[in-house]
């Protein structure tokens, strides 16, 4: 049987040793997090997505990484402090890992082999090399805030640009879908 997202060994923000496994049968959304990025605010939009849609089995998970420009610097302790007194977020943190290049996380090579292609990525690419950034190309990550769309069986199901925000119908419609499925 192959490996699945559940079996990808990860560490909680406190450390601990942990897998997926404990969000089995519920539908995720995984999101790679920064504390001093542009987009960073979308921390309060996916705190409301979450309490909105918990108890309707979705799961919102914040991986922290400082992959781009150096928007995550610091270490787990302070990002947990960030996000609590920031944005009072409560979903899950997970320990600061990579997204993308040589060290690229199993979590992360897992999901961007399954959904290549992000919905909406275009207008952020492209602002992106307006800014002079040479923008990953696909499969990888694009930026941070990049949102990975999980069904109850484990699969990915959706992938969707980084300013592609908790509010966007977009990504509304397709949790709400995956959410309706038994």
């Amino acid at each position: 049987m192959s490996q699945t997202i559940y079996d990808v060994p990860v560490k909680s923000i406190d450390g601990a040793s942990v897998t997926l496994e404990q969000f089995k049968g519920k539908v995720l959304l995984v999101v790679n997090v920064a504390s001093k990025c542009g987009l960073t605010p979308q921390y309060e939009g996916l705190e409301k997505l979450y309490e909105d849609k918990r108890a309707a089995g979705l799961e919102v998970l914040g991986f922290p990484a400082n992959n781009f420009k150096g928007q995550e610097p610091g270490r787990d302790a302070e990002i947990l402090a960030f996000c609590n007194t920031t944005y009072d977020v409560k979903f899950p943190l997970f320990s600061k890992i990579s997204v993308v290049g040589a060290d690229q996380h199993p979590l992360y090579r897992t999901l961007t082999t399954a959904q290549p292609d992000a919905t909406g990525d275009g207008p952020f690419r492209a602002r992106l090399k307006g800014y002079g950034v040479e923008p990953n190309p696909v499969p990888e990550v694009l930026w941070n805030f990049e949102k990975f769309l999980v069904n109850r069986d484990g699969q990915v199901v959706g992938r969707f640009a980084p300013d592609v925000t908790a509010e966007d119908a977009r990504l509304l419609d397709a949790i709400q879908a995956e959410l309706a499925r038994a």
